[in-house]
């Protein structure tokens, strides 16, 4: 009767923890909105969309550790912009934004997960018309270089002779 109980224990809490990362990988979507899920690109990729309000797309793309990639945002709009959310994070705020961060976001990836890439029309802007034409590039590139090793110092002349290595 106890294993039953341990094992039912056991089950429940891998059951919620299945839950709580199914969550923490499903984007909450704004009304209208429509979930594209992307793969990670071999080349270069352009997406090209229209940031309505409430119709808009939204994009999924899964990262692996050790990849290293550019993703860029256009538009002509002053008032349109793009967010990326890491969706393996508990927290729904954003690690890149092109209203603070610049254009353009460059990284080599550290861990496994999924980001999701969402343009979006500024809803505190004084604007005209019901949103904007955008670009997303997506460009893998290839791994970051090593940082080359500091060049030895020159043999420097010396009145003394140097030590010999010490036996280990």
């Amino acid at each position: 009767m106890k294993d039953d109980s341990v094992r039912t224990l056991i089950a429940a809490a891998a059951l919620f923890l299945l839950t709580v990362s199914a969550m923490a990988q499903t984007p909450q979507l704004d009304p209208g909105e429509k979930l594209e899920k992307l793969q990670f690109p071999a080349v270069t990729m352009q997406l090209k969309g229209w940031t309505k309000f409430g119709n808009g797309h939204v994009y999924t793309l899964p990262v692996r550790a050790g990849q290293h990639l550019k993703i860029s945002f256009s538009t002509k709009s002053k008032f349109a912009f793009l967010a990326i959310f890491d969706l393996s994070k508990p927290d729904d705020e954003a690690f890149f934004g092109t209203d603070e961060d610049g254009l353009s976001f460059e990284t080599t990836i550290k861990e496994n997960a999924t980001w999701l890439l969402r343009p979006y029309y500024s809803k505190v802007s004084p604007r005209r018309g019901l949103g904007a034409p955008f670009s997303i590039l997506i460009e893998p590139l290839a791994a970051a270089p090593q940082q080359p090793a500091p060049p030895a110092e020159p043999e420097r002349p010396s009145l003394f002779p140097k030590a010999p290595p010490k036996p280990q």
